[in-house]
């Protein structure tokens, strides 16, 4: 009988914990949605700060779920909700008009089929293979919005000196790809390990060095001149360097 009740005690916790995600994650959303439909922002701008704003949030809302295997599975059916309606938005099978002028380049539904979405898979992959126990997940996902994210904004504004191997990327947003994955990357493990959620306690000074290895060499990959799939190569990346450096 109690373990029944315990149970159901992590139940009713990660239930709850889905719910204010979810809400969360909608209302961020929603937000950046409208103020780009009516003009507020403008549509670059925009879906460069759902980039960066998005994971963040949802990753800080982990800490809210149980210490039970099938949190995280919870926690994945935000990113996969999100996901399954760019999928629809992408195809036609919904029409999203504010969805569609905050997250796109032109505008077109399709090109949510690309970036956007390989945005949502890499959080439903990242959540339910490493999780809040590992330090790997969460460095490749803040490097994916708070490093690519930045690189985007700052090399729009300030890239004037174009990289020699790359004529759309610069020195300034390559820059800003360092320090944004470096920051947003180092700052996300060393909250979570201070919330004792890692399985082995991380030095802060190893940590340093090592996101700033995984951070530097993510920064070449963004360079390339691949467009839309940096979604897929830095968290790839930052996957393989976590798993040894970390």
């Amino acid at each position: 009988m109690e373990l029944s009740a315990l149970l159901a005690n992590f139940l009713v916790r990660d239930i709850a914990a889905t719910a204010i995600t979810f809400a969360i994650a909608l209302s961020w959303l929603k937000l950046v949605n409208t103020l780009a439909q009516r003009g507020w922002l403008e549509q670059k701008l925009s879906r460069k700060i759902i980039h960066i704003g998005t994971g963040p949030l949802f990753v800080l809302c982990w800490h809210l779920y149980s210490e039970q295997a099938i949190a995280r599975y919870f926690a994945a059916l935000v990113p996969l909700a999100i996901t399954l309606q760019f999928l629809a938005i992408g195809t036609q099978l919904i029409a999203d008009p504010a969805t569609v002028q905050a997250m796109t380049r032109e505008g077109k539904p399709a090109e949510i089929l690309r970036g956007p979405l390989y945005y949502g898979i890499a959080f439903i992959f990242c959540t339910v293979l490493f999780w809040r126990n590992s330090p790997v997940g969460i460095l490749a996902l803040m490097l994916m919005c708070g490093g690519d994210g930045l690189a985007d904004i700052v090399g729009r504004r300030l890239g004037k000196h174009k990289l020699p191997f790359s004529s759309h990327k610069s020195w300034a947003g390559s820059t800003a790809m360092f320090l944004g994955s470096f920051g947003f990357g180092l700052g996300f493990l060393m909250l979570f390990n201070h919330l004792g959620h890692f399985q082995l306690p991380l030095n802060f000074a190893n940590t340093a060095g090592a996101v700033a290895a995984i951070a530097f060499v993510a920064t070449l990959v963004e360079a390339l001149p691949f467009p839309d799939i940096d979604n897929i190569t830095l968290v790839g990346v930052a996957i393989a360097m976590g798993l040894w450096l970390l």
